[in-house]
């Protein structure tokens, strides 16, 4: 659409052009003065191009060292011609226009550096191998470089194999040869220019050269590295150079751009600067299109990089697939991925594709490097005729993709105080006000989420079966929070967790006390594995061994280890609270997230600790795991009980720079790594570690020889101990010494098959029990007659009595059901009620903690036990668990009693 029709007829004329190309000709003539005179001097190549199917591969010659200044600013100008006919066209697509501007770009940096290089390279100066690279970044990295943009480079040489001076040394010669270059890209002659070239975005530029040492730079990113600087990296990409030296740069950068855990605090910072651009173009009051910056500008293009590049800084640590650098295709990974609605995608795309059109066509105008659009009716006009629109249609098009894209992000970076109602919860002010106070609420940005999400969060709470009750139990999360920006955040950005939270602190109080003081595992929740099918022991062990591997030092390596394993530990606490997974899934998952840990744990430390003693020669050692643990069945309160065991050459010592004799060297790494299990760090504790299951308990040495624990077990152990052994299960090690430990147990507990002694040991044991751990409440199914514990001696005298090679409990009774006991008994009814009261112990660990003296059970909470229990409001839970107990006591004392008799007999 001319705006000056008589030069645009006047440049077709030029032409002796007809038709359809007569018309864009008049078009483009007649709006932009810079492309008019452009197509004129440009003429014979671009007629010849638009015939041609890859006209832009022909734009250099073959050939240009000696004329690489004009021939680089000729192609430049055919580039600039063929691309604004095809744009204007629609010939190519934005993303085909931005790309094949950004391949030119590319191009013509390599062949200015090269140009640059030479001289040194030839007199002998620099090597053929100089270690320089430069990295494009902005719209250049990302391959969407506009029309009249400048290109933001980053130049660096590879100096990790070079002392102070060499360095020193080189880095004098790149900064010339970078000046060079940049000088060929940037300066305007008589043949126009190439590219501008701005340098700024180089670490410090104030003080740094132009060139930058690649090792001064990770140091700085390292230590003083900011959130722009982070999301300026997602676009970066090595254009020139040396390319090797370039990736390994930017693959070192990885842990600085991508935090490994989702980063909320990058909203605050990217508002911040949104805020400077404002104050600095001066963006104030309504948007109107006449003068607005459609990149800088409120609702702009930079707003719609902003929001999705904060985006993708907040969870692409977690999750590579959101790490485009491109802008489009990260709101659509964005969008697959549930972070933003495929509406706000949908428009934001729309918009950014528009506003793109819209500041290539002011730029085409004179080829000014500008953003704003026009004031006159003049240049409105122009901008709009290249864009075939009328002017009233230009500025309504316009104004209505801006304001859509300052609604949407300013919701994102400052969002308003909710409007809807409170919800009045009975005498709930008395909690509430509180809430101010509370460290969650430290920053205004977090008070301001809150304060958002509130109605929301007080509806759903209203909902439970008793809103009071639920809403201290949401007060007891919020009270735990250290800190409430990351979550609160989170929670905006995703309001599907908002639904989870409340339905954890309506149906299970312990748990959402955990989350309160462990927030961080709501990371875990975002990622896709969360609801993946459970991946076993040895999956889990080589993913937390993978993590490991990658942490800085060995205190990082534990807070990862703990990190990790929470994640894991409250994906099995909401699956089973959400009916994914069952009860006894649960206590399996636990176990063997436990043994994952403690496999992976185990060799992370090891080879710490060899790091300063060394190694023991010809030897092995490994864990025997013991109690709930050997039994493959934990909940989420339980800890660990073990013995580790090795073999070794006792007069042997260590090789390390500090030496140890055997039994030192094996007691001081099981101390290292009970340490490293228990030790409260900023993240917690791993497991509580119980070895008195060792060889003599408390008072035996902490590691135990092989040929030690042989001769205690069949010489010098209680009969309790060897019940307790039937329970016992090697994990660690190599496959050789596991399976000679697991031999020597099945011997061991062959030959202590006698049943008269086992039966004193059952009796003397349960005694033992009765007085010193009586039941402590009527909730601790534990102990106690009939208890579980009660159970489970039965089933380990059993075990041991008929060599059963099962560990869990209900195993044992089974096959004590199905073999030759030595007694008659319902072991049938026994394994039920272990099962079901192992099942509603697990659930009453999750829901309300450890606390057993406790009669009060939260009503979501005991509505979600008896839906996961498939209970019905008629079932009186406390008589069946009376019930259970009296049946099972029963059964024991028959069991104890009877054999009595018969051992008496005989």
């Amino acid at each position: 659409m001319a705006f000056e029709t008589a030069r645009g007829q006047a440049l077709a004329a030029d032409w002796g052009a007809s038709g359809a190309l007569a018309e864009v000709l008049t078009g483009i003539g007649g709006c932009s003065p810079y492309l008019c005179d452009l197509l004129r001097q440009e003429q014979d190549w671009l007629a010849e191009a638009v015939t041609l199917a890859a006209p832009l591969q022909n734009v250099l010659p073959a050939d240009i060292t000696s004329h690489i200044g004009p021939e680089l600013r000729r192609a430049k100008r055919r580039v600039a011609g063929f691309l604004a006919m095809a744009e204007v066209t629609g010939a190519y697509s934005l993303a085909q226009s931005t790309q094949a501007l950004t391949e030119f770009a590319d191009q013509a940096v390599a062949l200015a550096f090269e140009a640059a290089l030479a001289p040194y390279q030839a007199s002998g100066k620099l090597l053929e191998e100089t270690g320089l690279f430069v990295i494009a970044m902005g719209k250049m990295g990302a391959g969407e470089l506009n029309y009249s943009s400048d290109i933001d480079l980053v130049v660096m040489f590879d100096d990790r194999e070079m002392d102070h001076f060499e360095a020193a040394t080189r880095r004098q010669v790149l900064v010339r040869v970078t000046r060079a270059a940049t000088k060929l890209l940037n300066d305007i002659t008589e043949h126009g220019y190439v590219f501008r070239t701005d340098l700024r975005l180089r670490p410090d530029p104030s003080v740094t050269p132009i060139c930058v040492a690649m090792s001064s730079a990770l140091d700085y990113y390292e230590s003083l590295g900011r959130t722009w600087e982070r999301a300026a990296f997602i676009k970066a990409r090595v254009c020139a150079g040396d390319r090797e030296a370039g990736a390994a740069f930017l693959d070192q950068m990885v842990p600085f751009v991508w935090r490994r855990y989702l980063d909320f605090a990058a909203i605050e910072e990217a508002h911040a600067l949104r805020l400077k651009i404002r104050t600095k173009t001066g963006a104030r009051g309504a948007i109107s299109v006449p003068g607005h910056d459609v990149k800088l500008g409120r609702g702009g293009i930079r707003e719609i990089e902003f929001f999705t590049q904060t985006r993708q800084l907040i969870s692409g640590g977690r999750d590579a697939d959101l790490r485009s650098c491109q802008t489009v295709a990260a709101l659509d990974q964005l969008a697959a991925k549930d972070w933003i609605s495929e509406a706000i995608r949908n428009q934001l795309q729309r918009s950014y594709r528009v506003l793109r059109h819209t500041e290539h066509a002011i730029q085409m105008i004179r080829d000014a490097q500008t953003q704003s659009v026009p004031t006159s009716d003049e240049g409105i006009g122009r901008v709009a005729g290249l864009l075939g629109l009328s002017a009233s249609e230009f500025l309504t098009q316009t104004g209505a993709h801006l304001n859509a894209v300052h609604a949407i992000t300013e919701s994102f970076f400052a969002p308003a105080p909710a409007t809807a109602p409170e919800v009045a919860l009975e005498d709930h002010h008395e909690i509430t006000q509180h809430w101010p106070s509370y460290a969650a609420m430290r920053s205004e940005r977090a008070t301001a989420l809150f304060d958002m999400l509130r109605p929301e969060i007080l509806a759903r709470l209203q909902k439970a079966p008793d809103p009071k009750e639920a809403l201290i139990h949401f007060d007891n999360f919020l009270r735990g929070l250290p800190a409430g920006i990351q979550v609160f955040s989170l929670f905006a950005a995703n309001p599907k967790l908002v639904e989870l939270l409340t339905d954890i602190v309506v149906s299970a109080p312990a748990l959402a006390q955990y989350l309160g003081r462990n927030s961080g595992v709501l990371d875990a929740v975002l990622s896709g594995e969360f609801f993946a099918p459970w991946p076993g022991t040895e999956a889990l062990a080589a993913q937390l061994t993978e993590k490991l591997a990658v942490a800085t030092d060995y205190e990082a390596g534990l807070d990862l280890a703990r990190i990790w394993t929470k994640e894991w530990h409250f994906r099995i606490g909401v699956h089973l609270l959400e009916g994914l997974i069952a009860p006894r899934d649960a206590a399996s998952h636990y176990a063997q997230l436990a043994e994952a840990v403690l496999t992976a744990v185990f060799d992370f430390v090891h080879q710490n600790f060899a790091l300063k003693y060394g190694h023991i020669p010809d030897s092995d050692c490994a864990i025997l795991a013991m109690g709930s643990l050997g039994a493959g069945q934990l909940n989420s309160q339980s800890d660990l009980d073990m013995i580790l065991i090795f073999d070794a050459d006792v007069n042997a010592q260590s090789d390390g720079a500090k030496p140890l004799s055997c039994r030192q060297y094996f007691s001081r790494l099981t101390q290292a790594l009970i340490t490293a299990l228990t030790a409260p760090t900023a993240h917690g504790r791993l497991y509580e570690v119980d070895m008195r299951l060792r060889p003599s308990g408390r008072a035996g040495p902490v590691a135990t020889s092989l040929a030690g624990f042989e001769s205690y077990q069949r010489a010098e152990a209680w009969t309790w101990e060897h019940l307790a052994l039937t329970r016992g299960r090697v994990i660690t090690g190599s496959a050789v010494f596991r399976e000679a430990v697991e031999r020597l147990r099945q011997q061991i507990l062959d030959e202590k098959a006698d049943w008269a002694r086992i039966l004193t040991g059952l009796r003397d044991m349960r005694a033992r029990l009765a007085e010193g751990k009586p039941q402590s409440g009527f909730w601790d199914l534990k102990r106690g007659s009939g208890g579980l514990q009660d159970i489970e001696l039965v089933a380990q005298g059993m075990a041991l009595m008929q060599s059963c090679r099962e560990g869990a409990t209900a195993a044992q009774l089974h096959f004590a059901q199905r073999g030759q006991a030595p007694v008659a008994a319902d072991f049938a009814c026994l394994a039920r009620s272990h099962d079901w009261l192992s099942e509603l112990r697990l659930l009453h660990h999750l829901i309300c903690g450890t606390d057993v003296q406790s009669e009060a059970f939260a009503e979501g909470g005991l509505a979600r036990l008896r839906r996961i229990m498939k209970m019905g409001p008629e079932v009186d839970l406390k008589q069946m668990i009376t019930e259970h107990r009296g049946q099972c006591a029963e059964v024991i004392d028959q069991i104890l009693g009877q054999s009595e008799g018969q051992g008496n007999e005989s």
